[in-house]
């Protein structure tokens, strides 16, 4: 399992993870903020209180969680412009 070490809100509801292995990236979420389960996202305050949880999930609340494991190839799908190493 890939699991985040840092997730970092940004602006245009889209987060920075960095992962132990060096990779890192951005994933936009602004086309799923404001519906279904990512509706109370789109609260610019709530969006930035993004924390990893501790199994490593990506997570606003309880009920609002992204498996790192997804996020991690969604980043390493990208572009290689886009996926940097730390």
């Amino acid at each position: 399992m890939h699991r985040p070490s840092r997730v970092q809100a940004l602006s245009n509801y889209s987060i920075r993870l960095i992962y132990p292995d060096g990779t890192a990236g951005v994933i936009d979420l602004s086309t799923d903020v404001g519906k279904g389960v990512f509706a109370p996202l789109i609260d610019e305050a709530f969006f930035r209180t993004v924390y990893l949880g501790e199994f490593g999930q990506i997570a606003w609340s309880e009920e609002i969680e992204i498996c790192p494991d997804a996020a991690y190839r969604e980043i390493v799908g990208q572009k290689v412009t886009e996926v940097a190493h730390a």
